[in-house]
């Protein structure tokens, strides 16, 4: 039967509807941008370098590696989350993404030297995150660390306010980045040396995500 829709009226549709979800996203992270006090323009140059960065993997260091005892993840899960797997080489060479990670640090250390923040709301922000982030990630077989997208950015944003009421959105963007970063990345490295996987990627789409689009995320609910 012949589709009652014109293909050209179709993709100008899927086209306007990938249009205004660009527009909302760029809107949220210029209001978020907006609160940690960046310009419009800053803020876009920060959000151009970090998609342009998240194409590129410094790589770091390797650590022995163990086949994965059990099986891969579904071929399609994983064509959609990560690029194809490699073979097994017995090493996993571990590395930061530039836009998810690298970006996300150097930014909460501009923060870090630009608000006043205690050291103890400091400590307890980061490290209450951290602890919640360690508990709530899972490894994923064939894939690596996973988490519920929006356990950390909640859990930054209402540390901040009970800590920090006045600070509340540097403190929410500094504990979601670091508290990510070091409860389900860097203390989930024995897991991901358990995978078998050839290249895990801190901040990169597939092993360790969701560092930058915490921190943004925690702003906005701080």
């Amino acid at each position: 039967m012949r589709s009652p829709f014109s293909p050209l009226y179709l993709l100008l549709f899927i086209f306007a509807i990938g249009l205004l979800l660009a527009v909302v996203q760029v809107g949220a992270v210029t209001i978020a941008f907006g609160r940690l006090g960046l310009s419009q323009t800053s803020a876009f140059l920060l959000l151009f370098a970090s998609l342009f960065g998240s194409a590129i993997n410094l790589p770091l260091f390797s650590i022995p590696a163990s086949q994965p005892s059990t099986p891969p993840a579904d071929p399609i899960l994983r064509g959609l989350l990560r690029q194809m797997q490699q073979g097994f080489t017995g090493r996993t060479l571990i590395a930061i993404n530039v836009g998810g990670g690298l970006i996300p640090i150097f930014f909460s250390l501009y923060l870090l030297r630009h608000n006043d923040l205690g050291l103890t709301q400091l400590l307890m922000g980061i490290g209450g995150v951290a602890f919640i982030s360690h508990l709530a990630s899972r490894p994923v077989p064939g894939l690596g660390i996973g988490m519920p997208i929006l356990i950390a950015p909640v859990s930054a944003a209402l540390l901040a306010i009970l800590l920090a009421p006045e600070q509340s959105a540097p403190l929410a963007y500094i504990s979601g980045t670091l508290g990510v970063l070091i409860g389900a990345d860097l203390l989930r490295l024995r897991d991901i040396g358990n995978m078998g996987l050839p290249m895990a990627a801190i901040g990169g789409a597939g092993t360790f995500d969701g560092i930058f689009l915490t921190g943004l995320v925690a702003v906005l609910l701080a």
